[in-house]
């Protein structure tokens, strides 16, 4: 097969790049979409954390509305398996149960995604509703990382991350409901940004007063890509329930001028959560890179009751989830999740969490109300709070403790468990609070690691502009400049 490009000219390509050749006449959408492909068609036997191709899309990028005038203009994309629907394309949600679900309608950021002129290539894995952080169930497939097979990807957003981390794509579809993005942008050396509440709609099927802490993004490789995401992508359907955030510049433009000096609290203790060792030393280093930027660095923690925090955001996952499970088993006429398509925690969950009563989700909503509170009261004194992406290193493949096949009996001890390994990414979803994960980092065992900023409700451009100066202090060479070993120039 003829492509376009060379792997390794490929590579070197941010998705910023790739239309700007388009619209130069230099390539083809069709191009684009057939090198991506090919890519796929590459790794994918190692990392399989691809769905499904749409081989239609990729021989006729405008088939399904792509407008090739958007900033993007026809640069091929992937989309997570979860959220956002596509009219007629399947929608199994990393779920047996789900099998042949096939979507009515395009949702709302669907459209606004093809208006960018991205062109949705396929789909990308995730674990079963992504409920839990890594798409690794076996009975329906195992998402490897591309730095090493042996360890997983993160998730939910597994599919997406290994995608742009193994260079099939410069950008992809995420979604974070408590790091779904930042995760397997930490674990998979990639950017990932969980915007504030009130940037991207989840219409028609939810909104951001129904959704609570759920929200859409992508995956990238460089900052002004995720920022020309945002400006392309933003903003509410008809009939939302609260008012969405403007920018008084496009984020593109903001990112091209440093911020001025910031006061960043380094940050890990959160709690009942200490990060291992290792992860603070990289946590430390990146606030040494910062201080040599011109920043006010010192360690501090925020002055949140966090027991109460993550009591509020497990009940909140808990009825969430089973209110979700409920509504698909309704669709297909089922009392109750059957054993053989639906995870064991899954089920528990629906169980533990389907009679949850309205005194409880107030309770809920109060403890949120609390920790944003707390929250905003912190960034009255602090620009930024700089953390780990995780708590503890990314796991080996077949580590279940943390996965909805786990075989643990109480829902309550899997969350606690989970809140373990990623304490600093879920309050940001409970805050409405934007977290960006940088790919600053790097693990004892050669894996990438994130280095997480979290900015005050409404200051996703401030995180963009920190991250770009970081970027063009480094050179642009996030990783260390390296690659990973699966990958499309391999």
């Amino acid at each position: 097969m003829n492509l376009a490009m060379s792997w390794d000219e490929w590579a070197r390509h941010d998705a910023t790049a790739l239309a700007e050749r388009v619209r130069k006449g230099e390539v083809t959408p069709a191009e684009l979409a057939a090198q991506a492909a090919a890519g796929a068609a590459k790794v994918d036997p190692a990392l399989s954390a691809v769905v499904e191709v749409f081989q239609d899309v990729v021989a006729d990028p405008l088939k399904d509305g792509m407008d090739p005038a958007g900033v993007f203009a026809g640069v091929p994309y992937f989309m997570k398996d979860l959220g956002p629907t596509l009219k007629g394309r399947l929608q199994e949600m990393g779920s047996k149960l789900m099998r042949g679900n096939r979507a009515t309608a395009d949702s709302f950021l669907a459209g606004r995604i093809r208006k960018a002129g991205l062109n949705i290539i396929g789909r990308s894995t995730t674990p079963e509703f992504g409920t839990c952080s890594s798409a690794d169930n076996p009975e329906v497939y195992v998402t490897r990382n591309p730095w090493n097979t042996g360890y997983t990807t993160g998730g939910s957003s597994a599919g997406s991350g290994a995608l742009v981390a193994a260079g099939v794509t410069p950008i992809s579809h995420a979604t974070d409901g408590g790091g779904s993005i930042r995760i397997p942008a930490g674990w998979n050396g990639n950017i990932g940004l969980k915007p504030s509440r009130g940037v991207f709609s989840v219409a028609p099927y939810g909104s951001d007063l129904t959704g609570v802490v759920s929200i859409q993004g992508c995956h990238t490789r460089t900052v002004r890509d995720t920022a020309a995401f945002v400006d392309a992508c933003r903003g509410g359907a008809p009939g939302e329930f609260m008012p969405y955030w403007t920018t008084p510049e496009p984020y593109t433009q903001l990112i091209k001028r440093d911020p001025g000096k910031l006061r960043i609290a380094l940050s890990h203790e959160w709690g009942d959560y200490r990060a291992a060792p290792e992860l603070v030393a990289e946590l430390e280093k990146a606030g040494r890179l910062l201080e040599r930027l011109g920043h006010h660095v010192e360690w501090a923690v925020p002055r949140v009751d966090f027991r109460a925090a993550f009591a509020a955001q497990t009940a909140c996952y808990i009825t969430n989830f089973a209110q979700t499970i409920a509504a698909l088993m309704r669709q297909k006429g089922l009392e109750k999740p059957p054993a053989e398509l639906v995870e064991r925690m899954n089920r528990r969950i629906w169980e533990f969490g389907i009679g949850a009563s309205y005194s409880e989700r107030t309770a809920m909503q109060l403890g949120f109300n609390t920790a944003s509170r707390e929250f905003g009261a912190f960034f009255e004194e602090w620009d930024v709070i700089l953390t780990p992406i995780t708590a503890k290193p990314t796991p080996t493949v077949g580590t279940t403790e943390y996965l909805t096949i786990a075989d643990n009996p109480s829902v309550l001890d899997w969350f606690a468990n989970l809140w373990g390994i990623f304490a600093y990414t879920p309050l940001c979803n409970l805050a409405g609070i934007p977290g960006l994960s940088m790919p600053m980092g790097e693990q004892a065992h050669g894996l990438p690691f994130g280095i997480q900023a979290i900015g005050a409700q409404g200051q996703d451009g401030l995180l963009l502009q920190l991250a770009a100066q970081i970027e063009r202090a480094l050179d642009g060479k996030w990783n260390h400049g390296r690659r990973p070993g699966v990958h499309v120039a391999a």
